[in-house]
């Protein structure tokens, strides 16, 4: 590698924004470029959310974070790092803060088709796209969508490809939500991180990875019910034919445990319950394991 090396631009389009109900702050993003959630997202619970693109400065990530954890908006944040250092005329911010104030700059030699749309919570930009209604696209698919924050975001990826995307093609994508303690077991606030780092469809890879995070990680009272005999025999039967339980056995504490042990093996140990409901995706998946169409 020689000194002065010119990366490629990161050919991008994504969403920031702040979610009024849960307080979370997230960045989804698509590029046509190797990995871009290891460069573009950067978020602090409590304090924003920062994505760095174009001929991105990635320490733009943490200044921004920095700027605003010390009480600056998402506006002022943006302008103090982009009025300091060099080339900001080629590059591309986006930003909003815990507040739900957001702000995006284009440089005005940022690669082409490039430009942004600010709204209410949130802010749309990109550059190499197809054109100008990709960004509009994504910011009407997030402010009409209902749902998740993170399947709101995915609906403005999966807009912003439909429009056309970026000029260039797919490639990589990602998406960033942070929440006070939501990451596991409460250790950071990394309550989604996901990335699909090298892929043909990588919108669409990225939502199935969602779906399995809210398999494994996020629990929702309208997934539980109270079993009935008729919905206690399905499981013996079903539990049987995974192996779990021997033929004949009809004991509910042994019908219980049998359970448990192929949740476990599962890693669906968090969908677990010991108040007298069962978690509906346990079901499913033993539904599938079971082979019951």
């Amino acid at each position: 590698m020689t000194s002065g090396r010119q990366w490629p631009p990161v050919s991008t389009f994504s969403i920031v924004a702040y979610d009024r109900a849960t307080g979370d702050l997230g960045i989804a993003v698509q590029s046509k470029f190797l990995a871009v959630g290891a460069v573009v997202p950067w978020a602090r619970a409590g304090v924003g959310a920062v994505a760095t693109q174009a001929w991105c400065d990635t320490s733009h990530g943490p200044r921004g974070l920095d700027l605003m954890a010390g009480g600056a908006s998402a506006g002022e944040a943006l302008a103090a790092i982009i009025g300091t250092g060099e080339g900001h005329e080629r590059r591309q911010v986006g930003m909003v803060d815990a507040r739900g104030r957001a702000a995006s700059y284009t440089g005005p030699e940022a690669p082409a088709w490039a430009g942004s749309i600010v709204g209410d919570g949130f802010c749309c930009q990109g550059n190499i796209l197809a054109g100008p209604q990709v960004v509009r696209a994504m910011a009407n698919a997030y402010r009409s969508t209902t749902g998740s924050f993170a399947n709101r975001l995915l609906a403005a990826l999966e807009a912003g490809q439909a429009a056309g995307g970026d000029s260039r093609g797919q490639q990589s994508a990602a998406i960033l939500v942070v929440r006070e303690k939501g990451g596991f077991l409460g250790g950071n606030d990394r309550y989604i991180d996901l990335r699909v780092d090298d892929h043909p469809r990588p919108i669409e890879e990225l939502r199935r990875l969602v779906m399995l995070h809210r398999v494994y990680f996020q629990t929702d009272e309208a997934d539980l019910v109270v079993p009935d005999e008729a919905l206690i025999a399905t499981i013996r039967r079903q539990l049987v034919a995974t192996g779990d339980l021997p033929d004949g056995t009809d004991d509910p504490a042994a019908i219980t445990a049998a359970l448990e042990r192929f949740a476990s093996r599962e890693n669906l140990e968090s969908r677990l319950r010991d108040d007298g409901q069962i978690d509906t995706v346990i079901l499913e998946f033993l539904r599938k394991a079971a082979g019951d169409t």
